[in-house]
């Protein structure tokens, strides 16, 4: 067996580490040593279970409610932790103390995912793939929320329920459903971009470590002075871009569908640490104005050409969780905890997660979530006139007021932490956005970030999916992919066009048949 990996040994690498430790005394939740967890108390040996088996009913009651409700995306994730070390002086920008010198290092804990599947599924499916960021700095915590696209799929909060909605189970049937994850896409081309990118060679990354991290976001950075930019996040893999085929990615959802979980924890636990460079880029508010694109379209990339790469640090994770619950199933991030020097920008989806985040754990957790452990900002103290609530596990902040102002030395703001200042004076309405050139970033992903064999895969990828959803949105989807590029929709259309024949074909080849054999061809399509 001297050929198994950490994580298939992990149960008796962790025997091997108490050494000649004796093992612990076997205890109730309330720290009451148990005499016998192998027989319930009953009345005689054929009796019945009595109330009064405390033991019984504290094992019994804890595991009733042992399981959380599970994220409604990204449920399927590994975690890790490490330190974000900065390399380049960005305090030109940025005042935040995380970056307030080279060399300064900053404790993290990354939680990369999958996004539509439940916490079982496949780690090797066709999926964008989420890559959060938490910075335990001096200035409270910092989450830095993103994917391993610089893009998605949409660039209004309005619309993210239905968009899940189109990726999760139908609501009848409780399988996944082509015409609805079609549908939506068709009728929202601004994601085709995203759409595109998934369906090419990255929509299937070969294990967390061998994929980019982007905050996608557009943020803005404010320096000391109070001068302030929009800028984006950029975390580049050191180890270098490694993807799957649809082969391999098959074969893997079989044989280790936990295989990007496994690679992370046994590349850790072998001293093979996984790292990325930190970059960011910086756009003036006077290059946002006259920009040719809306800066805040998440839909949209800032071409690095025009904006180039700054960069500033390096992220590397160097331990795994002690413990998968406690550390990476109550990992809880939210964008809107920024320190000081990074602030929102006007991007539609970034102000609506601000929202969504920390209400969506507050119903996950509880309202005290961020005094577990994993998700304290344990780096600064936390003052404030919060109080109370399930599961509080400190002091409530003793006896200091609850309210605000009063006159007993309880927390005061402090005027240096005001955010900056910008001018809005537009009319208040709903927007449409939806015509906001979704296509030319497009094209320039297709003719120029791609080679001829990537585009050829691009089209397969696409064709074998859309197969299934139905002709009408088949046929909207190739109309879009038209708009890109004639190669694109010719491309994909052409796969389908053989798709097609070939199900015709069959289904007329079943049915005109009779009897049992009808019945045993059916069987095997």
């Amino acid at each position: 067996m001297a050929d198994r990996d950490k994580a298939t040994d992990q149960m008796k690498l962790w025997k091997d580490g108490r050494g000649s430790q004796r093992p612990d005394v076997l205890t109730t939740g309330a720290g009451v040593p148990v005499g016998d967890k192998l027989n319930s108390m009953t009345a005689g040996p054929r009796g019945p279970l009595l109330v009064q088996d405390v033991v019984f009913t504290d094992e019994m009651a804890h595991f009733d409610r042992e399981r959380i409700p599970e994220r409604v995306v990204h449920a399927k994730g590994a975690g890790a932790f490490g330190y974000f070390e900065v390399t380049h002086d960005i305090t030109r920008y940025c005042k935040a103390k995380v970056f307030e010198h080279v060399g300064k290092t900053t404790p993290i804990a990354v939680r990369f995912s999958t996004v539509a599947g439940e916490s079982g599924s496949a780690d090797t499916v066709r999926d964008p793939r989420g890559f959060a960021v938490k910075f335990y700095t001096d200035e409270g915590n910092w989450d830095l929320t993103g994917n391993n696209t610089p893009i998605f799929f949409i660039r209004d909060a309005l619309l993210f329920p239905s968009f899940i909605h189109s990726q999760k189970r139908n609501p009848q049937t409780h399988v996944k459903d082509p015409d609805m994850v079609w549908d939506f896409w068709s009728l929202r081309p601004e994601s085709l971009h995203q759409v595109s990118f998934l369906f090419s060679d990255r929509g299937i990354p070969a294990g967390y470590r061998h994929m980019n991290g982007y905050g996608s976001h557009t943020f803005k950075l404010v320096n000391a002075q109070g001068q302030s930019v929009y800028c984006k996040f950029h975390y580049k893999t050191d180890q270098g871009i490694k993807n799957l085929t649809v082969q391999e990615a098959d074969r893997l959802a079989s044989s280790d569908p936990d295989f990007s979980i496994r690679d992370l924890y046994n590349a850790i636990s072998n001293g093979n640490f996984p790292s990325w460079t930190f970059y960011i880029q910086v756009m003036t508010f006077e290059q946002a104005e006259n920009w040719k694109w809306n800066p805040f379209d998440l839909t949209k990339v800032w071409p690095h050409k025009d904006f180039p790469l700054i960069p500033v640090g390096r992220l590397v994770l160097n331990r795994n969780p002690v413990n998968y619950f406690a550390e990476v199933e109550q990992l809880a991030f939210d964008p809107s905890n920024m320190p000081p020097g990074v602030e929102p920008s006007p991007d539609k989806m970034l102000q609506g997660r601000l929202f969504s985040y920390p209400d969506t754990h507050r119903h996950r957790l509880g309202v005290n979530y961020l005094q577990l452990p994993v998700n304290c900002p344990y780096r600064t103290r936390v003052a404030n006139y919060q109080r109370d609530g399930p599961m509080c596990m400190y002091d409530n902040q003793g006896g200091a007021p609850n309210y605000f102002p009063n006159s007993f030395s309880a927390p005061e703001t402090q005027p240096r932490f005001i955010e900056s200042k910008c001018k809005v004076s537009p009319d208040v309405a709903r927007y449409n956005s939806a015509d906001d050139d979704n296509v030319a970033q497009v094209r320039t992903f297709f003719t120029e970030v791609l080679n001829e064999a990537e585009r050829e895969r691009l089209c397969q990828n696409t064709a074998g999916h859309l197969k299934g959803a139905q002709l009408f949105i088949q046929k909207r989807v190739v109309q879009n992919l038209m708009a890109v590029h004639p190669d694109y929709g010719t491309g994909v259309q052409s796969l389908l066009d053989k798709y097609n024949a070939e199900g015709k074909k069959n289904t007329i080849h079943v049915y005109t048949r009779s009897g049992p054999s009808a019945v045993a061809a059916a069987s095997k399509m």
